[in-house]
């Protein structure tokens, strides 16, 4: 998850709060911040791996054994706000605001809680930061202090787990919130190049394609699937004389028959976007939707889950 151990505890000059954001900056939609906080720090990370020590039913204390392994778009965020809003007052405000919109929270600390005793994320220890994702992301302020609140939260959108990691602290004169979001996903497959595509399909007889996207429960294809669209089409204008399936899949979670229905209704749409968009032969090609049937992870995982959810172009 986070954060290093400064290596100066023992500074006392008081921190100058920016009053306006940092440019570029913004706050991720599915998150509004907390009231009066400014951004410090700002930035997005295309892919990248995320290890969560988190129990799937234990909220009181981290998994460092066997952590959570995210992969996806990781966005930190670092927030700071005036030191009357104190780690423990934050932490509440973003609790409420998780269960108020459904988010299902993994791991929750608050300030003068026993670490020593299994309690939150012990801080104050080098091993044990030595298992977080440590100094990956960047920030602006060690997010470092007397007193420290936790919370991670899981929450969804337009197919995708997303999780929120979120440290506060008190530094200096300011209280800091240093806010990763998690967008989980599979590896950019979805924009391998015509000649990757050819190569895979001429040893599996299949490709699976991971750029396409689709809102939650949703059929119409989103505008930021041109790219993996423009690479399908290349590669079967390549090849005029043969003929493929475009085959939905989903992951396990809902309802099989819905689920059935959703993906027969997305490959006849990315079948048609296709056809209508990208000159593609309409005798070349057959929808189908397998549903959650043919898994290529397992779907105990949110990773498995999103590597399940994906659109393939198979040779018949």
């Amino acid at each position: 998850m986070l954060f290093i151990l400064s290596v100066a505890l023992g500074m006392t000059h008081l921190y100058a709060q920016r009053t306006t954001d940092i440019e570029g900056s913004q706050d991720y939609p599915l998150l509004s911040r907390f009231d009066d906080a400014v951004i410090e720090y700002y930035h997005v990370t295309k892919w990248d791996s995320y290890p969560l020590p988190v129990f799937d039913d234990d909220i009181s204390r981290p998994n460092y054994d066997n952590p959570l392994k995210l992969e996806g778009r990781v966005i930190r965020i670092q927030y700071s706000t005036t030191p009357d809003n104190n780690p423990a007052y934050v932490m509440k405000n973003y609790e409420k605001a998780f269960r108020d919109k459904g988010y299902k929270i993994l791991l929750e600390g608050k300030p003068g809680e026993d670490f020593d005793q299994g309690g939150v994320f012990p801080f104050n220890y080098y091993g044990d930061y030595k298992k977080l994702n440590l100094n990956k992301f960047g920030f602006a302020y060690d997010p470092i202090g007397n007193h420290i609140a936790i919370i991670v939260a899981k929450g969804h959108k337009a197919d995708q787990d997303v999780y929120f990691a979120i440290v506060i602290s008190d530094f200096s004169n300011v209280t800091l919130i240093t806010q990763d979001v998690i967008e989980v996903e599979a590896a950019a497959t979805g924009l391998v190049s015509a000649k990757d595509m050819s190569q895979s399909i001429a040893a599996n007889g299949h490709v699976a394609i991971y750029g396409i996207h689709f809102d939650s429960g949703e059929a119409e294809v989103k505008p930021e699937s041109a790219a993996a669209l423009q690479n399908i089409a290349t590669y079967l204008r390549e090849h005029p004389d043969q003929h493929f399936l475009i085959v939905g899949h989903t992951d396990n979670t809902g309802d099989f028959a819905d689920n059935i229905k959703l993906s027969q209704a997305r490959a006849e749409a990315v079948m048609q976007e296709l056809i209508g968009k990208y000159a593609v032969e309409a005798d070349q090609l057959k929808a189908y939707g397998a549903g959650p049937v043919a898994p290529v992870a397992s779907n105990s995982t949110a990773e498995g889950r999103a590597q399940n959810r994906r659109v393939e172009v198979v040779l018949q």
